[in-house]
């Protein structure tokens, strides 16, 4: 099974949405919103951004179906 590499992120703060490439080598914690500015930080219980605020997990997830990073 191959994890998938891009995912819609979604601010929560003002709905802007763009697909990003994710890292496959380490979560990421933060992520600032091109259109408002607002950094990301994940969810509690969240290892990163795409998990709390994307269209899919990150790798390791998607690849452990674990909860955790």
């Amino acid at each position: 099974m191959e994890a998938i590499l891009k995912s819609e992120i979604t601010c929560p703060n003002c709905g802007h949405k763009k697909v990003e490439d994710m890292p496959t080598n380490s979560c990421q914690f933060f992520y600032e919103c091109e259109k408002c500015k607002t950094v990301l930080k994940p969810k509690e219980g969240d290892c990163c951004v795409y998990c709390s605020y994307g269209s899919l997990p990150c790798p390791p997830i998607q690849l452990t179906r674990k909860d955790e990073c």
